[in-house]
């Protein structure tokens, strides 16, 4: 591994190529070293955790509005959608984009927290989709993806977007580049150009996470993806880029970020190296923002031991980090936090609320824990009014340790009963967590798919996809093909019940 030096220079003092933060990630990204078996085994499962959580958002209207615009664009020998037949194939772009919506609706996938906050699984649905249109293999697909999980979770480790507002987005835009250039082989050259062209797209406002969020936040990642597959395509033409995208005077750095002086230390492999990051991340057991997963387990584990009591709680402390805090807690500011009118995305995003039902309930459902009726019982607002969150600058420092198995992302939870007495708890990871209780591992994404797609996938469907993630780098193209799940139409809500649009 090796430190690089990431500042501003000005067009007086211009920065060689291949200093150039673009240019670096797009040197991994060529690298042919193909993954070990370790993190091929953990694609597959994050292969597996994709589709469950995408089949299982199928009929969410977001989801519908998105395979609609999909629709809309056809291809033969395209990409392919989750839940449509494989003879139903797009534009991989527009795959990606409505694949892409599935995957992040119910905020179920996988997660990297550091100095910036990402689910890099949001690189596979465009991956995959250009790979499938491109006729890639499965050795192409799995050495693309562990690409895009190094690039994501290096920028996540070194660079906070959200300290300037600025959603996580952006480093989804440089992963998902490279990613693609990676799966067509591409040369640096071009691939640097693409990641240049897709991160200077790629910025938006934190808005999208703070106050009523809306629908937008599980289509953000999956328009950044159609954004950067774009922007490869045209790199592969010829078209060049603003450049240097991160160093220049009038570039990311200077005018997103922290401004002129700012720098940053960004740790990349060299060549030849193992990518490994993708160990480095994890998904989640519950479906719920994951700074909020152990805060889930932790309620389980108080609602044992406050059973009959829980209508004499006086009031719940959460002490946990800055960023728990700040985005998800009482430190946002943000009264629609605690508001029963709140939209679903809004409470997956209120520790607060999901403290609360955790603590009532003893269970977290993707779908029940949300419903307006669970949200507006009285005795659920009363007890999540008393719920409050401050900052503790251990939680703060265990949060970004650089350590892996030190990184903490739960907190210590006192609640105060009305006789003056407290029971006080900590956690600092979640169970499922690598270093939880119950660390997830083949047999607990297997569970999970089968939980979320029993139902809507049929058995022999569901079968066939799981024997192909199993055997991902073996896949020829045609193989690559088979990796999507079709559903019954009976089962599907059907596109054209979404409103018309322009497609």
């Amino acid at each position: 591994m090796k430190t690089h030096d990431v500042r501003v220079h000005r067009a007086t003092d211009p920065l060689p190529r291949n200093r150039q933060l673009a240019w670096l990630l797009a040197d991994l990204a060529a690298d042919p070293t193909p993954p070990d078996q370790e993190v091929v085994e953990m694609i597959g499962n994050r292969l597996i955790d994709n589709a469950a959580v995408a089949i299982a958002a199928l009929n969410r209207p977001p989801v519908a509005v998105a395979r609609a615009q999909a629709l809309a664009h056809p291809r033969p020998g395209g990409a392919l959608l989750f839940g449509m037949p494989a003879e139903r194939t797009v534009h991989c772009e527009w795959a990606a984009y409505g694949n892409g919506v599935a995957v992040r609706e119910l905020d179920f996938h996988d997660t990297f927290l550091a100095e910036e906050y990402s689910h890099p699984a949001d690189n596979i649905p465009a991956i995959l989709a250009v790979a499938q249109q491109a006729g890639r293999t499965g050795a192409d697909l799995v050495r693309a993806i562990a690409a895009a999980y190094e690039v994501q979770v290096s920028l996540a480790k070194a660079i906070s977007l959200h300290r300037y507002k600025k959603d996580h987005v952006g480093h989804l835009a440089a992963s998902i580049a490279a990613g693609v250039g990676a799966v067509l082989g591409l040369d640096a050259s071009v691939i640097w150009q693409a990641i240049q062209q897709a991160v200077h797209l790629g910025f938006s406002t934190r808005q999208s996470r703070k106050g009523t969020i809306s629908s937008w936040k599980a289509c953000a990642p999956a328009w950044t993806a159609k954004t950067a597959i774009e922007a490869v395509d045209r790199a592969m033409r010829g078209e060049t880029s603003p450049t240097p995208i991160y160093e220049g005077e009038d570039g990311v750095i200077a005018w997103m970020l922290g401004g002129p002086e700012d720098a940053y230390q960004v740790t990349l492999p060299e060549r030849g190296e193992p990518r490994r990051a993708i160990l480095e991340s994890y998904t989640k057991e519950h479906s719920a923002e994951y700074q909020a997963q152990a805060m889930i387990d932790l309620a389980f584990r108080l609602r044992d031991r406050l059973l009959p009591r829980l209508d004499d709680i006086d009031s719940v402390v959460i002490h946990t980090s800055h960023h728990t805090h700040h985005v998800i807690g009482s430190g946002s500011g943000d009264p629609q936090k605690y508001d029963p009118e709140a939209t679903r995305e809004t409470l997956d995003h209120s520790v607060m609320y999901i403290f609360a039902v955790a603590l009532q309930d003893g269970r977290w459902h993707h779908v029940e824990s949300y419903l307006p009726e669970r949200a507006h019982r009285p005795d659920t607002i009363a007890l999540w009014r008393k719920v409050s969150t401050v900052e503790d600058p251990e939680w703060t420092r265990r949060y970004l340790d650089p350590d892996p198995s030190r990184k903490a992302f739960g907190g210590r939870v006192e609640v105060h009963l009305r006789d003056g007495s407290v029971l006080i708890d900590e956690l600092a990871v979640a169970n499922a967590h690598p270093n939880g209780a119950r660390p997830f591992r083949r047999p607990e994404y297997l569970r999970k798919f089968r939980s979320l797609t029993e139902g809507l996938v049929m058995p022999d469907e569901a079968d066939r996809f799981l024997v192909l993630a199993d055997l991902v780098a073996d896949l020829d193209a045609e193989g690559l093909r088979g990796l999507t799940l079709s559903v019954p139409p009976d089962r599907l809500e059907p596109a054209g019940s979404t409103r018309e649009g322009i497609f």
